[in-house]
């Protein structure tokens, strides 16, 4: 709910803005207002047990430190659910690696479905960024990600979507994790297929009296199923990136085996979104996943250089960067890990051509945290135990 809606719901914008303050920092404002912070109940590993009241007390801005709800209200909010963990969802696991790269599965309250939302701590910055999903699963099937196997189950509300971010400053209050201040739509499913929730969270996520997050912190990334996604997906107050993988048409259709669109019909999209956008939101993101072998040759990085020149002639004021990301091998069968080497020389050809580029930092390889791993071992897991009791064993 906006602070508009929130404080007629609870008669007073004091209270709706104490009940986001709660909110901005994973604090169930049902049990915080009622002086009754429950133990967290996720295993494994669990949550250390929820802050004591003084303690969350202290988290709250002091100008409002003393703004109540009263119980009225209190019920108000629960009825409403307000409380979000067990009416949303919950935590239904935390898996932390050895670089402090956290992932969470958010149990759906709806029918019992999972996703992933991954923190990336940032400890030289005192910040962390987190992936957050927008479906449970995915349809565009993409060769290369471990999500793409699962399929498309369903898409996420804006709430459950939300909900992730809610939890995620859960586990960073708890675990002494740096503050989030930078989201990223890359997590499991594609936004443009649950376009109208995904913009609608983006609106909530950089609204200054809500999540407050900076517009330019906050990133949605689609693979450009359509030409027309991109506007679609423009009208998020938020930056754009678009996952292309290769500039050349069969390749692309090798790596996202559902594209429908030739590589310059998508552009041309991408360049209609852009040019209406305001300065402030014309940095936008070129992602490639380099696969050994694949796409990470010298031809493949040229071609990538003259797709991105034409966006830079052709938008005026744009900021393009272009993220080179090493796959994460998943136990495919045919792709593996390109080299440092290969991945170095290929970004060298796109510096020496202009484009700025930079290689994503491979984060949580222990824990699996490529997108939709923890998920789909969890789901194989499950089916595995189903079969087993099916055959008595």
């Amino acid at each position: 709910m906006t602070i508009e809606e929130l404080s007629t719901s609870l008669q007073g914008r004091g209270r709706a803005k104490a009940t986001w303050d709660c909110y901005r920092r994973g604090i169930n404002p049902v049990a915080y207002f009622s002086r009754t912070p429950t133990a967290t109940t996720i295993t494994p590993p669990p949550l250390e047990s929820e802050m004591s009241w003084e303690e969350m007390y202290a988290l709250m801005p002091p100008a409002r430190r003393t703004q109540g709800l009263g119980g009225v209200s209190v019920a108000l909010l629960e009825e409403m659910g307000g409380g979000i963990e067990g009416v949303v969802g919950d935590i239904s696991e935390v898996s932390v690696s050895a670089d402090g790269t956290a992932k969470l599965l958010v149990r759906l309250a709806s029918d019992g479905l999972e996703v992933e939302t991954v923190i990336i701590p940032w400890v030289e910055r005192s910040s962390s960024t987190l992936c957050i999903s927008s479906q449970v699963g995915c349809r565009m099937g993409c060769t290369f990600c471990a999500t793409g196997r699962m399929g498309k189950l369903r898409s996420l509300s804006s709430d459950e979507i939300l909900s992730q971010v809610y939890f995620a400053n859960k586990v960073c209050r708890l675990k002494d994790i740096p503050t989030i201040d930078n989201i990223v739509f890359m997590g499991m499913g594609e936004p443009a297929d649950n376009a109208p929730a995904v913009t609608l969270a983006a609106k909530i996520l950089t609204d200054t009296n809500l999540f407050s997050l900076a517009q330019t912190k906050t990133t949605i990334s689609t693979v450009g199923p359509t030409p027309q996604c991109f506007s679609t997906l423009a009208t998020a107050p938020c930056a754009l990136a678009w996952s292309v993988h290769a500039a050349r048409d069969d390749l692309r259709r090798q790596l996202v085996p559902t594209t429908k669109y030739s590589m310059s019909e998508l552009r041309d999209g991408f360049i209609s979104a852009l040019r209406d956008r305001p300065k402030r939101l014309k940095t936008s993101m070129l992602e490639v996943v380099l696969v050994d072998g694949v796409n990470d040759n010298e031809r493949e990085a040229l071609e990538l250089v003259e797709f991105a020149k034409v966006m830079i002639e052709e938008v005026e004021g744009i900021k393009l960067v272009v993220n080179l990301i090493p796959f994460n091998d998943i136990g495919h069968v045919s792709f593996g890990t390109p080299s440092r080497e290969r991945v170095s020389a290929f970004q060298e050809i796109l510096i020496q051509n202009g484009i700025y580029t930079f290689v994503r930092t491979t984060r949580g390889d222990d824990e699996m945290a490529a997108c939709g791993q923890l998920a789909t071992k969890k789901q194989k897991k499950k089916k595995k135990i189903v079969a087993e009791e099916g055959r008595g064993i």
